[in-house]
């Protein structure tokens, strides 16, 4: 996609997939950055899809994405139950998946996981999207976790403090099944996106971060 095509349908309203290979993934790596494009933009679609769930998270993903996207009007939130950890052994019937949301909905931006990410349903995703949507802008956001594995990304959005905040507020509101771990909290999110803002020298400290791998200017 271009920039002068980009811009053009951005006239029309923005079409958004997001994608996550767990509940709370997409709150996690780009949260706030669809909460400052849904101030900034006519949204006309998005797509937020989960793929790894289980009955408790599955209620938790719903209301997360419900908080995330209210005041949306055309938005659909598929939640599926495939195994946490064992995607791979789906990778068949997800790559078809995959096709029939390229069938039936031809996205602005698409979001999805880094592609070094050290969890391995992580990079499914990712490749998957980029053999899926090969002529779009893929932004690869990143999850904070135990492997360390943070790369260093290309591309950043700058977060007012409102937001930022607000982003963390829904994840630990919603999310209660994870709060027992010891990185689910709030100085964990807040920190990767202060370390973000700072890289990127943002007014108000906050940033996300994604690693663009083609950008068509």
């Amino acid at each position: 996609m271009t920039l002068a095509q980009f811009q053009l349908k951005n006239e029309k309203g923005l079409n958004i997939l997001a994608l996550g290979a767990h509940c709370d993934d997409i709150e996690i790596g780009c949260g706030g950055t669809l909460l400052k494009l849904f101030e900034q933009y006519p949204i006309n679609h998005i797509k937020w899809v989960v793929f790894a769930s289980n009955e408790q998270r599955k209620q938790e993903a719903i209301d997360s994405a419900e908080a995330f996207l209210k005041g949306i009007d055309n938005k659909e939130i598929i939640v599926l139950d495939y195994k946490d950890a064992f995607l791979e052994q789906s990778k068949f019937e997800i790559k078809a998946f995959f096709e029939t949301i390229k069938k039936d909905f031809d996205p602005d931006l698409v979001f999805t996981h880094y592609r070094n990410d050290r969890h391995q349903d992580h990079r499914l995703l990712s490749d998957l999207a980029w053999n899926t949507f090969r002529s779009h802008l893929i932004l690869e956001y990143e999850i904070p976790k135990y492997d360390g594995d943070l790369g260093i990304p290309n591309s950043f959005f700058h977060l007012s403090s409102e937001i930022a905040n607000k982003k963390v507020d829904i994840l630990l509101e919603s999310f209660v099944s994870q709060q027992g771990k010891h990185w689910f909290d709030k100085e964990t999110f807040l920190s990767l996106m202060r370390i973000r803002g700072m890289e990127s020298a943002a007014s108000e400290k906050y940033a996300e971060a994604f690693h663009v791998r083609k950008l068509i200017m």
